[in-house]
């Protein structure tokens, strides 16, 4: 079975290509680089002894996402990741985001709205909750009001695909992802930002090796018991389980509803400070790093309630926090040696 990985290349995308090429799936990558590498292919290729086919594509040229379609007529599902991904960044450079990952999005979906059967599996985020009022959160918390354009496509790219949905014959998972973070176990695949990491844990690892002079951490006086915001950090390995999982749910046609909804996460919360004391035991290094004014559209706390993934698709996450930066940290080692 043939399956498209839209952003096959980046970070959440490659570790999902390995676990499709483990499970027998056929799979087609497109990426336009723009924050991957094409040398990824290598370590997939390390992993699962498959290079994946590649086609090097910007998805904001609407004749090109045509030409795909039609080269690739028997794509039997599609997970798209290929999105621009930080909050800071859309904040200052909202245009992009908003070209980027909405324009993408409807040109898939009127590609896939011309087939019979289609399968959608969409990258979202649990942003989409803005601050929600009580935690855990749950797939039936309300979605607030976007705090960053970034948040806002998310919200609008689920609105598309929900509309879409209704009149055509396409059928899609929503996976709201908490915080991906870690390196797949083999260290032939992990994150690979271009530029200043707009994430925390690549910045504390590029801290760690040397390559920043230390890790500014966004505000202390959050309502929270060491005042730094709160996050679930779930295992990139996990995460991309999970894709395979939806994927297959609806291949098989056991969705419920055309448009389903799962958060993905690991259900605890760890603040900024705990994320650095997991990094300083795991590395056995002191990390160095500064306490500065709060960043805009940064939310106090926000971590899962994963008991509808973990019920009604049979997965749950099984990497710790230490397991996860402890990867990510031999994947930094590696990559700077």
């Amino acid at each position: 079975m043939k399956i498209l990985v839209t952003g096959g290349l980046g970070f959440i995308g490659s570790h999902t290509v390995v676990e499709l090429q483990n499970e027998g799936f056929e799979v087609i990558v497109i990426d336009n680089l723009s924050n991957s590498s094409e040398d990824v292919l290598k370590g997939i290729e390390a992993i699962t002894g498959k290079k994946p086919l590649f086609e090097k594509l910007d998805l904001r040229e609407k004749a090109s996402v045509q030409d795909f379609f039609k080269k690739h007529a028997d794509v039997s599902g599609v997970i798209h990741f290929a999105a621009s991904k930080a909050v800071g960044e859309s904040v200052g450079n909202p245009l992009l985001y908003y070209e980027n990952n909405i324009s993408a999005l409807v040109y898939i979906l009127q590609e896939l709205e011309k087939k019979e059967n289609a399968n959608f599996i969409f990258s979202s985020s649990c942003t989409v909750y803005g601050q929600a009022e009580t935690m855990p959160i749950n797939e039936d918390s309300a979605v607030q009001p976007a705090m960053s354009p970034y948040g806002n496509t998310k919200q609008i790219g689920e609105e598309i695909i929900s509309d879409v949905a209704k009149i055509s014959g396409i059928n899609a998972i929503l996976l709201r992802y908490f915080n991906p973070i870690g390196a797949h176990p083999s260290i032939e695949i992990g994150e690979l930002p271009i530029g200043v990491p707009q994430n925390l844990v690549p910045f504390i690892t590029q801290t760690g090796i040397g390559l920043r002079k230390e890790l500014l951490v966004y505000g202390n006086n959050y309502p929270t018991p060491d005042g730094t915001c709160i996050r679930d950090y779930i295992h990139v390995v996990d995460l991309a389980k999970a894709h395979v999982v939806a994927l297959q749910r609806l291949l098989n046609k056991k969705n419920v509803e055309k448009v389903e909804t799962f958060n993905l996460g690991t259900g605890v919360g760890s603040s900024v400070l705990e994320v650095i004391n997991a990094f300083e035991k795991v590395s056995g290094q002191k990390l160095a790093y500064q306490i500065v004014d709060r960043r805009e559209g940064d939310v106090t706390l926000a971590y899962a309630d994963t008991t509808k993934a973990n019920e009604v698709l049979g997965w749950k996450t099984q990497s710790t926090l230490e397991q996860a930066m402890e990867s990510a940290w031999k994947w930094e080692q590696k990559i700077r040696s």
